[in-house]
């Protein structure tokens, strides 16, 4: 067992309005240069309480990125166009106040569990667990005091030619009906190469389920320029998860082929999303989890691709998790002013959510999320930028 940090510290509870400090962050976004730079930490706000909440930067390899301790948000991420012009490509918002009212999860560090849970219950080892239940009938993304509403203990480091933050948050007994306290420690890394790699552990004192991933709302044109129906998607996986009206899944490993949810070869993303098909009428557009044919694999490979022929910028995807769940940002509503100053409507971003599979603890015949005492829970994902 490697988590340190005093065996990672317990992160403060973030629930309630926020009292804002700090800076609005927005405007045009430029990273200052293509070489590594020391992790900087600066004041973005303070909750109610009057808890610190910090935006850390950091920069390498010609991608540079802010972090906020508050849900270990993804706030900005910075990497240039085919003609080296950058933009920030993840959506996000102004101030701190603004995500503890009303995020749908911009840029998010999601657990205990990502992605749903059925009727927010499930059984281990003969218990049955009540969870949060915050999506109608079901538990969403941990529920309605996630991981995402956490502060988050950050530790920089800078390490050869890599840079990076460890950051750590302890989920005590019984947090939103989980069982057992979890130690979870999660890091963000910058490479010489500009990847942005996501190194996922956690251990238990009791059995639990756990299913952590980053919910970034990706534009490669650059947040706030618009829809993202053109932009260009591939996924390396022939099945997928079909769901019920609740979006759960109903257990099936179906076909992509001869559906709109085939994207074994890229096509754009606005293609086949107002198709008649009853999966896309219950999801408002994609909102599924997607069965990777690769698997669960040692260690991280190919997962999608997404490309903006506009710009020219691609985000390729590698994990060792089975699923991948693709969001067409189809409750988007007009009602959030991104971080550049406009507004996000509906299909202004979209969600590559590497995981397990939804509901998979009612569901004996998909992956197991199950961690024991003794074990580690480990995933990584990498996120490669080109042109």
């Amino acid at each position: 067992m490697e988590l340190n940090r005093r065996t990672v510290i317990a992160g403060a509870a973030a629930a309630g309005a926020a009292s804002v400090a700090g800076t609005a962050w927005g405007g045009t976004a430029h990273a200052s240069s293509r070489g590594r730079g020391r992790p900087v930490r600066e004041l973005f706000g303070r909750l109610a309480d009057g808890t610190r909440v910090d935006r850390w930067t950091l920069e390498n390899g010609g991608t540079r990125m802010g972090v906020l301790s508050y849900g270990g948000i993804v706030h900005s991420l910075e990497v240039p166009d085919r003609r080296g012009r950058y933009a920030n490509i993840s959506l996000g918002l102004r101030t701190l106040e603004e995500y503890v009212a009303s995020s749908p999860y911009f840029g998010a560090l999601i657990g205990r569990y990502g992605n749903r849970i059925g009727k927010g219950t499930f059984t281990l080892d003969g218990t049955r667990y009540q969870l949060s239940v915050n999506d109608g009938e079901n538990s969403l993304h941990g529920g309605a005091q996630g991981f995402d509403k956490r502060v988050w203990d950050v530790e920089p480091f800078t390490r050869g030619s890599d840079v990076g933050l460890h950051l750590y948050y302890t989920s005590v007994d019984g947090e939103m009906g989980y069982p057992g306290t979890l130690r979870t420690k999660v890091t963000y890394t910058l490479t010489r190469h500009g990847d942005w790699r996501v190194d996922y552990e956690a251990v238990t004192d009791r059995p639990t389920v756990v299913n952590l991933t980053s919910h970034v709302y990706w534009n490669l044109a650059g947040e706030g320029s618009g829809s993202i129906v053109d932009h260009e998607l591939s996924i390396a996986a022939s099945r997928y998860t079909p769901v019920d009206a609740g979006l759960i899944p109903t257990g099936e490993l179906a076909k992509v082929a001869g559906t709109p949810f085939d994207f074994r070869r890229a096509k754009p993303v606005g293609r086949d999303i107002r198709t008649a098909h009853q999966q896309l009428l219950y999801g408002q557009g994609f909102d599924h989890n997607w069965v990777l044919d690769k698997g669960i694999t040692a260690r991280p490979e190919h997962a999608a691709t997404l490309r903006d022929p506009a710009s020219g910028r691609t985000l390729r995807i590698a994990t060792n998790e089975p699923g991948l769940q693709f969001y067409s940002g189809n409750f988007l509503d007009g009602t959030l002013v991104g971080s550049g100053g406009r507004v996000y409507r509906q299909g202004d971003g979209l969600c590559l959510e590497t995981q397990h599979f939804p509901d998979s603890p009612n569901r004996p015949s998909f992956p197991s999320t199950v961690l024991r005492p003794g074990e580690t829970y480990r995933t990584t994902t990498v996120h490669s930028f080109g042109t």
